[in-house]
Order: C-alpha cells, then sequence, then structure tokens
C-alpha cells in the first residue's frame, strides 16, 4: 500500500517508521514546505493526516476531490462532522476518523461507558473525566477526551452535557485538562460518591500505539467508501 502522510511532525516520522514495519510504502510526504492543498498529483492508494485543526478541513476537501481515502487523526474540528459527511457523501469518498487511534483508548472508552451505565442508577456517585497532555497540545480539552464525555453522557440518564471545569454542576459532565511539560497522554473517568471513589483510566507511554492504529485504520479503509471511525475497525461489542 502507497501512503501520503499529510503531517511530518513527531507523529508523522512515528508514521513512517510503522508503516514500513508493516510493508507499506510512504510514497510521498507534505509539510509546510509541501503543502498538501497544492498537490494536483495522486500518487498515493490512501493518506494518513496528522496536522492542524486549522488546516484539516482544507485538507479534507482535497482529498475527496482527488478521490484519495484518507485516514483523519487531527483533533479540533467535530463541530463540523455534519459538513465533512456532506462532503464524504458528495463524492462518494472514503475517510476514517478519530480522535485516538490508540487500541487501548478504545477498550478504556468500552470500561467507561459500562462504568456509566452502573452509577447512572446511583445518585450518590458523580462523574467527572480528567486528562493530562503535554504543553504542545494544541486543543483543550482533547478530543480523546471530548469523545469518551460524549460515550458517557450517552449511557448515563442524569447527563446530558460536558464542560471543561473543575466543578459538578447538575446534568453537566466536567472535563479538567492539565498541560504540563514532558508528561505522556493520561485520561482518566472518576466516579466519587461520599464512600468512596472508583477511577478507571489509560495512559499512553509513546506514539507507536496511536501510529499502528493508523495504519491498521488504513488497512481497514481501502477499497470502501464512505465515512467511518474506530469503532468499524475494531467492531468491539459493548
Amino acid at each position: 500500500m502507497k501512503i501520503a502522510l499529510i503531517g511530518y511532525g513527531k507523529m508523522g516520522k512515528t508514521l513512517e517508521k510503522m508503516a514500513q514495519e508493516r510493508g507499506h510504502e510512504i510514497s510521498v510526504i507534505y509539510s509546510s514546505e509541501n503543502p498538501f492543498e497544492t498537490s494536483t498529483i495522486k500518487n498515493a492508494d490512501i493518506a494518513i493526516e496528522f496536522s492542524r485543526p486549522e488546516l484539516v478541513l482544507k485538507h479534507i476537501q482535497h482529498a475527496l476531490a482527488l478521490g484519495l481515502p484518507l485516514i483523519v487523526g487531527t483533533t479540533g474540528w467535530n463541530p463540523h462532522i455534519n459538513d465533512v459527511r456532506t462532503w464524504v457523501d458528495a463524492h462518494r469518498g472514503s475517510l476514517l476518523y478519530a480522535s485516538n487511534f490508540s487500541l487501548g483508548v478504545h477498550m478504556f472508552n468500552q470500561l467507561a461507558e459500562q462504568l456509566a451505565r452502573m452509577v447512572s442508577c446511583y445518585d450518590q456517585y458523580a462523574l467527572r473525566i480528567e486528562e493530562i497532555h503535554h504543553t504542545q497540545k494544541l486543543d483543550s480539552p482533547s478530543g480523546t477526551a471530548i469523545t469518551l464525555a460524549e460515550r458517557v453522557i450517552a449511557q448515563h440518564s442524569a447527563l446530558n452535557s460536558w464542560e471543561e471545569t473543575s466543578s459538578n454542576q447538575p446534568g453537566v459532565l466536567p472535563i479538567k485538562a492539565h498541560r504540563i511539560p514532558n508528561v505522556p497522554g493520561t485520561h482518566s473517568l472518576h466516579a466519587k460518591s461520599v464512600v468512596d471513589s472508583i477511577t478507571i483510566s489509560h495512559e499512553a507511554h509513546n506514539r507507536d500505539g496511536f501510529a499502528l492504529g493508523a495504519i491498521v485504520a488504513a488497512e481497514f479503509l481501502l477499497g470502501k467508501q464512505g465515512l467511518f471511525t474506530m469503532d468499524d475497525v475494531l467492531n468491539f461489542t459493548p
């Protein structure tokens, strides 16, 4: 499989290594010196996009116009998901996106949904999300934390929205985001009552897990049409 990389920061370099280890070819690399949105030749079977939130929508539109299947790992554009769905349908294109491509994160999300369903029956438990990232993380809260919040809210009858705050309010799931130099990405769901606390968390040790998930997603998407997520790739059964 020939892969185009859109974005060549730390994640792009990890993707390059991981793709080659799995027998794939990196056919072209797009960066600030070689912008993807000005390219005219599709010298790839699929593209993987890890760039910046202000660039991702342009990249999505251009890939769809080229007929190039696209894996999107950039976060911070979720409010535009309905526009992207319309674009994919209009071009009969192929796009798979995730706020986090780690297999472990998707296991964690399943556990979080189960915990939310269980404590939904007991109003003495208050839920909150905490996330920690390095200071170079551009979005706050992270896309992973927002996805986690949306999945928890869907399973808890008393919650209807999330907010970046450290205090609990009726119907609101609080997210506390920390930005600290040189730390691994960590996401936690806490359920606390006056008598005890329950915490589940996921800590990323390095970028390899995210890169591997993105490559597996590309292998899944090739030859398919439509809009997909990692749930389609992993097909977990709750």
